[in-house]
């Protein structure tokens, strides 16, 4: 069995010596050396641009070609870097100057998300006041960010396009692009949508001129966007700013419509294939991509969306993601779960369990490297606070004391007493910060 250092430690020592050849600035304590002494960083932006020669795009920062390889979200950004990714997205603007001092210190840029309104949170762009409001103050953010030396892109809004009626969102999101310009030169305008479609092509090649890049947000349709881009008409360049698993709206549904969510291996090779046949394809209109999700969230499932659980291990789709961007994989690599099995049956069989029957639970895991697994099982009941375009779901609370002799692969599960809908979940973890995950839908019925 060869002996590897856990994988948290390899990307420190990977950082460190990235920094020491680059030069970049680390992310010291205040105390040691003394707050006084670390080098501050600099209040001058870096100019952005975009650069067109033969009907190809390039984006150019600093005066140097920047092709995207990016993230969503704010956590882990050390690791982020490590693993050969060079920016991340947000949503807004909360927290803004932490991020991205944080992600200067780790040699990443950052496209900055802009909170604007939403026809489907009950935003009315048919009040002028509202709308005159919400650009005024989205000009204050402009003008207290637009000098940050990490700022890459401005995204205007996120999914405005999902679930609306009103195209006067398009006037508001071209105002606020008009905005960003004259007072931020130096850096170009997105906006991000929920896939892509004719209408709404439409609407921004009309409305909405002052649009540097479009931004669209595609899961299961990932392969399909270079060509629809150029079918709806958008002659510019644009960057997938949402990409991932099949989504749960994708997904196939338990007779009692519970979405089945894909294992950590599956997703693995759904990122590679779907990134390959996408980003990897069009190299004259494609300005780069941010993987969703670098960190963890509850949306339907604790492991639907984040490429870290909860306790902040990796899955096998962080390995397939340092490939895509470096050419190479990590030293260590995580665990490959072939299969989980509840009752000889897997997560698209619609399982029907009896109330406080025993069944057998089975996971069949391997580890590329050798090393030692250990199993941790969880029941939740199936989530019912189901939200849409991501806004924030709660975490069902686990069902206890239904699941024994859960020390290896094999489990034995009690049904619950409750009629109704629920879900097993496992983890299998490497010891060196790397973990497989999948979970069963499955319903208690009398």
């Amino acid at each position: 069995m060869r002996k590897s250092i856990p994988k948290a430690l390899a990307l420190l020592c990977i950082a460190a010596a990235a920094q020491a050849c680059s030069g970049s600035k680390g992310n010291f304590p205040e105390t040691e050396p003394p707050a006084e002494s670390a080098e501050a960083i600099p209040a001058e932006p870096v100019s952005v641009e975009i650069r067109q020669e033969n009907g190809s795009y390039t984006l150019f920062r600093g005066g140097d070609a920047y092709y995207i390889k990016g993230a969503g979200g704010s956590h882990y950004l050390e690791q982020l870097a490590a693993h050969g990714g060079n920016s991340i997205r947000t949503w807004g603007t909360d927290d803004a100057q932490e991020v991205l001092d944080e992600a200067y210190r780790n040699g990443l840029t950052v496209t900055m998300g802009l909170e604007v309104g939403r026809e489907r949170h009950g935003f009315d762009y048919d009040d002028p006041e509202a709308v005159a409001q919400q650009l005024t103050e989205l000009r204050k953010e402009v003008e207290l960010y637009k000098n940050h030396p990490a700022l890459l892109i401005w995204g205007i809004g996120n999914e405005l396009n999902l679930n609306y009626t009103n195209p006067f969102v398009w006037d508001a999101v071209n105002d606020i692009a008009k905005m960003i310009h004259e007072v931020d030169p130096n850096h170009p305008t997105s906006t991000m949508l929920a896939g892509i479609n004719k209408m709404e092509m439409e609407y921004i090649r009309e409305k909405v001129p002052e649009l540097d890049i479009l931004a669209v947000n595609s899961y299961g349709g990932l392969p399909d966007v270079p060509k629809r881009v150029r079918e709806f008409g958008w002659t510019g360049p644009y960057i997938i700013t949402e990409w991932g698993p099949t989504g749960h709206w994708e997904s196939p549904q338990t007779p009692w419509g519970a979405s089945v969510e894909e294992t950590s291996s599956q997703k693995a090779t759904v990122y590679k294939s779907r990134y390959e046949a996408s980003m990897g394809q069009d190299k004259t209109r494609c300005l780069g991509s941010y993987v969703f999700l670098w960190g963890q969230k509850q949306e339907r499932t604790p492991t639907w969306y984040g490429l870290f659980t909860e306790d902040g291990k990796e899955s096998e789709v962080v390995d397939v993601m340092q490939y895509l961007w470096t050419g190479s994989w990590p030293q260590n690599r995580a665990p490959h779960l072939d299969s989980f099995k509840l009752d000889g049956k897997t997560a698209t069989d619609s399982i029907y369990l009896a109330p406080d029957k025993s069944y057998r639970v089975n996971a069949d895991v391997s580890d590329p490297d050798k090393d030692s697994l250990t199993y941790r099982y969880e029941l939740l009941p199936e989530s019912t606070d189901l939200q849409e375009g991501g806004d924030r779901e709660s975490r069902p609370e686990p069902v206890p004391n239904r699941l024994s002799e859960t020390s290896g692969d094999n489990a034995t599960l009690k049904a619950p007493s409750q009629e109704g809908a629920y879900r097993l979940f496992v983890y299998a973890y490497d010891g060196n910060d790397n973990v497989a995950t999948a979970n069963i839908p499955f319903y208690v019925k009398k």
